[in-house]
């Protein structure tokens, strides 16, 4: 045999490998494709897509989240804000509702622990005052009051402690009994 066919031989082999590679690599085999089973569906079917920094929550601003008490509700953990001024001495009697309404708490002096435990003492002996659990390392007592459940909550803060009533996400609570009732702990404790 002549090197001549010997060499073109292997020149049809290498072309015809290259020729089916290239066939395999463009017909579409799974293999050297990338997609997604979702995309492949009409328009009117997928799924929507949704920015990333838009499917987190804002948190600018924001206070941290809080924990779960015994009963499986969410209480935010976080300090709230300084009470709102009382009324002027010359307020009617319903504006001092409303300011209470609105503040649910009052700031007393010394540790939260402390404070935590007075006012288990003084739930304890208010005539209506149904305790459903204690969470003592949050600080807080879910009870029921009146008609109303809400919790009892104890927060450390700079002057001492902070006393206020909130509903189970950790907002204000709203309604008479849960300012009734922080009257009456003010009152027996002391504080502003």
């Amino acid at each position: 045999m002549s090197p001549m066919p010997h060499r073109f031989r292997r020149t049809r082999i290498a072309v015809a490998g290259a020729l089916a590679v290239t066939l395999l690599a463009t017909s579409g085999c799974s293999w050297f494709r990338k997609g997604d089973a979702l995309y492949a569906q009409s328009p009117e079917s997928r799924p929507l897509e949704v920015p990333p920094d838009l499917d987190l929550p804002r948190t600018a601003g924001a206070a941290p989240q809080g924990s779960v008490t015994a009963s499986g509700q969410s209480i935010a953990t976080q300090a709230p804000a300084a009470p709102a001024p009382a009324p002027a001495v010359g307020a009617s009697a319903g504006a001092t509702a409303t300011a209470t309404a609105q503040t649910q708490g009052f700031t007393t002096s010394g540790t939260r622990d402390e404070v935590y435990a007075r006012v288990g003492e003084l739930l304890g002996g208010i005539e209506g005052v149904e305790i459903a659990s204690r969470a003592e390392l949050l600080g807080a007592y879910d009870v029921n009051y009146e008609g109303a459940n809400f919790l009892v909550r104890v927060s450390e803060v700079q002057a001492g402690a902070y006393v206020s009533a909130v509903d189970p996400r950790g907002m204000p609570a709203t309604g008479d009994a849960p300012a009734k009732l922080i009257a009456a702990l003010q009152g027996a404790i002391g504080g502003n």
